[in-house]
């Protein structure tokens, strides 16, 4: 059965925001027409989650596969998941069971987990945030009415969290259907501030190793990624990174040349040898997708007075790279999909590693910012551990974090990056070593890290 959705306008927020700020901002709020889900159904539990735990799974009646996991001592509280990426192509069903095994210490922690794999393979942030709220409602109908329902994104799915916190403010009976939310490792610039990074990527990398595209293959605008109809494997990039860069060979095996155009690309983008190869495709598949399903065949991305530094000539570099200048109307559509606007009426607390490769610290600061220009600063807390992974930041951080939320939630005590430290330190008995917050740290501005430019 079809689910469909209408968008209502609603006054400012009551209720339980109002201990937050008396005067909330208006906030949209999207409203399910409800349609029949079945019920999931029962399946094996990965090993990673605590012996007795009750796993179910399903496609929701968008297409969405789910996968839902209560532990046997359930607190009672539900954690609803987004995952990063986005994947592309069609959904896999799997992807919710390694969801599971990733995340496990939310069950261990005693708290109910339930994640969607998204119906649509690709960068669309709003109808990703539909089938996080579909599952949500799943859950109440079929397995119960948790007490506080705690809204967690990660990575890429920070951005569907926080855009589906917006969209999400109400429930037929007037409860908030979220009651915080916790965004990890969040891409949280939105899609239109977020990659320009990878653009400069592609123009640098072409102007080092013009060998993407290569001369004798058709030519086309790098913002496109890839030319609709072309399609290119992985395996055939990585063969082109290792041709000219020497990328994945051990630094005695790189030619003088080789060296020395893989140091001015991470010197110029900043960004470590180890996720060179993952930026770079998504710069070449991922920006498909946008151009060809996302944008109407028009650039969301543009590097018009961009000025790029730290190679040996940057004179020369600058004159070489290929110029781009975004469209207004593409750029003004990708946004209303993929940029949170802060409006969130609830709590939201932030953890990011200072030293993430994938989504880079400074993106935070750009969130705050948002959150500021919204209204809603006093709702967000901000925190930061000495890390430099992206995926995963360690077992004590999450319970802390999830425990800080509810006690924000339930006592009105707003906590601080020193209580969420405290917190954790206080965790490591149950789930082993990993706090590394560092509870003084401020992130530099997003244009310290990326080129500014022109935007339209």
């Amino acid at each position: 059965m079809r689910l469909t959705w209408t968008i209502l306008a609603i006054t400012a927020l009551l209720g339980a925001c109002s201990t937050l700020d008396p005067n909330p901002a208006p906030l949209a709020s999207v409203v399910f027409r409800e349609v029949a889900e079945a019920a999931p159904q029962p399946r094996p539990c990965p090993a990673e989650v605590p012996a007795g735990t009750r796993c179910l799974g399903g496609r929701d009646s968008a297409g969405a596969f789910y996968v839902i996991a209560v532990p046997a001592d359930w607190n009672g509280h539900l954690v609803l998941h987004a995952h990063g990426g986005p994947l592309l192509g069609e959904p896999r069903a799997e992807r919710a069971t390694e969801d599971l095994q990733r995340w496990a210490i939310t069950v261990r922690a005693g708290y109910a987990f339930a994640a969607s794999v998204f119906r649509q393979g690709g960068v669309e942030v709003r109808a990703a945030a539909e089938d996080t709220e579909r599952l949500r409602r799943i859950f109440v109908r079929h397995v119960g009415m948790p007490k506080r329902t705690l809204l967690h994104g990660q990575s890429w799915g920070a951005g569907v969290a926080a855009k589906g916190a917006e969209m999400y403010t109400r429930t037929e009976d007037g409860r908030p259907p979220y009651d915080a939310v916790l965004l990890s490792s969040g891409v949280l610039a939105g899609g239109t501030r977020s990659y320009d990074f990878r653009l400069d990527l592609r123009v640098v990398y072409q102007a080092l190793c013009n060998n993407h595209p290569r001369p004798d293959e058709p030519q086309y605008p790098l913002w496109m990624g890839l030319p609709p109809a072309t399609t290119m494997a992985p395996a055939d990039l990585t063969a082109r990174s290792r041709e000219c860069l020497g990328l994945g060979l051990p630094a005695a095996q790189r030619t003088p040349d080789q060296a020395r155009k893989l140091k001015t690309v991470l010197d110029v983008i900043r960004i470590p040898e180890r996720s060179l190869q993952g930026h770079l495709n998504w710069a070449t598949f991922h920006f498909q997708d946008i151009s060809r399903a996302r944008s109407g065949g028009r650039p969301v991305f543009g590097n018009i007075g961009a000025v790029y530094r730290g190679s040996a000539d940057d004179q020369a570099l600058n004159a070489a790279v290929a110029r781009y200048r975004a469209d207004a109307q593409a750029v003004a559509a990708f946004a209303a999909d993929t940029d949170p606007g802060g409006r969130i009426p609830v709590p939201v607390l932030e953890v990011h590693g200072i030293g993430d490769p994938i989504a880079f610290v400074e993106l935070t600061d750009f969130f705050r910012q948002t959150m500021e220009r919204a209204g809603t600063a006093q709702r967000l807390v901000q925190t930061y551990t000495d890390d430099s992974e992206h995926s995963y930041l360690g077992d004590p951080v999450y319970p802390a974090l999830l425990a800080e939320l509810l006690d924000w939630v339930e006592q009105g005590r707003k906590p601080t990056p020193q209580t969420v430290a405290a917190r954790c330190e206080t965790m490591k008995a149950r789930f082993g070593d990993g706090c590394r917050f560092r509870p003084d740290y401020r992130p530099p501005s997003l244009d310290s890290r990326m080129a500014p430019r022109e935007r339209p």
